[in-house]
């Protein structure tokens, strides 16, 4: 069903459980892979752990995504090992902190939106003219594009502009036939998210992890797995008349 021999796929924050998830899970579908993240020690380690150092269709790329000459060479590298891109995911992402607006870094604020918005811009903006027809662009967003939560201005925020991006982009892209859509994983069972609910518990003053379990009707935090099968479907042709579409991952959270 979901074919994806000698495809390209070239994903952002590749060394954080969502992103190495979804490689594994591509390539497990017969992807070629392009590996980007700021860390490339992290990256290489994964990619070893999960890929084996002697795989030849795997390739790691250390790149900042808000640097538009580094996401260019990521490009460029991606081309030059595989030949033209069929899927672009961007899924770096920072959350930034929670704080009260008088309170809130605007260097932090700058950042994240910085991260998820520029970063998804650039990688679009250097990885389209290198795209096959029928390609896909996912974006990661989140349940956050739906809230507004005391404190989260940035990451929340930044997840709205995704969605606009998305829309605009998949307008855009439709007469090349390039499909762009966006999924809103709801909070995941991950490192990221640890972070996130323990800068939350100490704003709320209650535990984190607690609070978001009793807000998801599903009563349980997402796993990155189940995540990745969400984002192969929108890489996949499966979704072949999917475009401009949101896809909520979130345990009934955003219902």
């Amino acid at each position: 069903m979901f074919d994806l021999k000698g495809k390209v796929c070239l994903i952002t924050g590749g060394a954080g459980s969502l992103g190495l998830a979804a490689a594994r899970l591509l390539h497990h579908h017969g992807a070629r892979l392009a590996l980007v993240d700021l860390d490339l020690a992290a990256l290489d380690t994964a990619c070893a752990e999960v890929f084996g150092k002697a795989a030849d269709d795997v390739l790691c790329i250390a790149a900042d995504v808000t640097d538009e000459t580094q996401v260019r060479r990521a490009v460029a590298r991606t081309v030059d090992r595989f030949g033209l891109i069929d899927v672009l995911i961007s899924n770096a992402g920072t959350f930034g902190t929670v704080a009260p607006i008088e309170d809130y870094p605007t260097e932090v604020f700058d950042s994240v939106m910085a991260v998820h918005v520029r970063g998804a811009f650039l990688l679009a903006k250097h990885g389209v003219p290198h795209m096959n027809k029928g390609g896909s662009i996912v974006l990661t967003s989140s349940v956050a594009a739906t809230r507004g939560d005391p404190g989260v201005y940035a990451y929340i925020t930044a997840k709205h502009a995704l969605t606009g991006l998305m829309r605009v982009l998949a307008k855009d892209l439709a007469p090349r036939g390039i499909r762009v859509n966006a999924i809103a994983p709801g909070p995941i069972a991950n490192g990221f998210q640890k972070r996130v609910e323990d800068g939350l518990g100490a704003e709320i003053g209650r535990d984190g992890t607690a609070f978001f379990d009793e807000i998801i009707p599903m009563g349980r935090h997402g796993t990155a797995d189940e995540i990745a099968a969400s984002m192969l479907y929108l890489a996949s042709s499966q979704s072949s008349f999917t475009t401009g579409h949101v896809l909520m991952a979130d345990g009934g959270m955003s219902a």
